[in-house]
């Protein structure tokens, strides 16, 4: 079971919003989240500025739409893990769902510079890459890595010496772990939750909900779907 202390996934060692001027290298403060038996690994670029944060978890902003997608995915209910009054999620809930079907988190930058001073993909000047190969031996049932943006997927594309899927759609890649094994998995690339992303939310739930259907055998929850095929 993943540790559900909502400060358990900060990085002690990351620097802080409080210490930043523009051009300085960020380290992610997030360290990845890995439930034992994970399947899928989903990765984004970068959190946003801490001052955005509304939990110490990964898609922290309560104006991203994440958390709301996969509230429609499992639960039919895009507000399943909204904590309203708080503005902010229900992270200890979160960690538990995500655990028990098998999801780990982390972002494809590990230390960035903020050129315009936000999280926009475009700004996003990636110094350090994750470490894939790393996390793959630390996620041995992992089959699939799911990507949450163009930059994201750009980087496992450069990774695998693959072309970036299309939207909603996977391509089968090969890596050696770093423990030496070929492991063999699927990279799709799902649209981001931002909203500034021009989809909305229930549309983006139909697209990762095709997703995680096919990587966990299940069928969604999504309002008026009642079978994979409609994901």
């Amino acid at each position: 079971m993943a540790n559900l202390d909502p400060m358990a996934n900060l990085d002690p060692m990351a620097n802080t919003e409080d210490t930043l001027s523009k051009d300085t290298t960020e380290s992610h403060p997030l360290r990845p989240f890995l439930p034992q038996g994970a399947k899928l690994l989903m990765c984004g670029t970068f959190p946003p500025q801490r001052h955005r944060w509304s939990m110490n978890f990964y898609y922290p902003n309560f104006i991203n739409d994440m958390w709301r997608i996969f509230g429609l995915i499992l639960e039919g209910d895009k507000d399943y893990f909204v904590d309203a009054p708080a503005k902010t999620f229900k992270v200890n809930l979160l960690k538990e769902t995500l655990t028990n079907l098998g999801v780990a988190l982390s972002d494809t930058g590990r230390e960035i510079v903020r050129t315009a001073g936000n999280a926009a993909d475009k700004f996003l000047d990636i110094r350090k890459q994750i470490d894939l190969p790393a996390m793959l031996t630390e996620l041995p049932d992992c089959i699939a890595v799911a990507t949450t943006g163009e930059k994201a997927a750009s980087v496992i594309a450069e990774m695998t010496g693959t072309e970036i899927p299309k939207m909603g759609e996977y391509r089968e890649c090969e890596l050696l772990d770093s423990a030496g094994n070929l492991r063999k998995f699927h990279h799709w690339r799902m649209p981001s939750s931002s909203r500034a992303y021009p989809m909305k939310v229930e549309d983006k739930a139909a697209i990762y909900g095709k997703m995680i259907s096919e990587v966990f055998g299940i069928i969604t929850k999504l309002p008026g779907r009642n079978d994979n095929s409609a994901c």
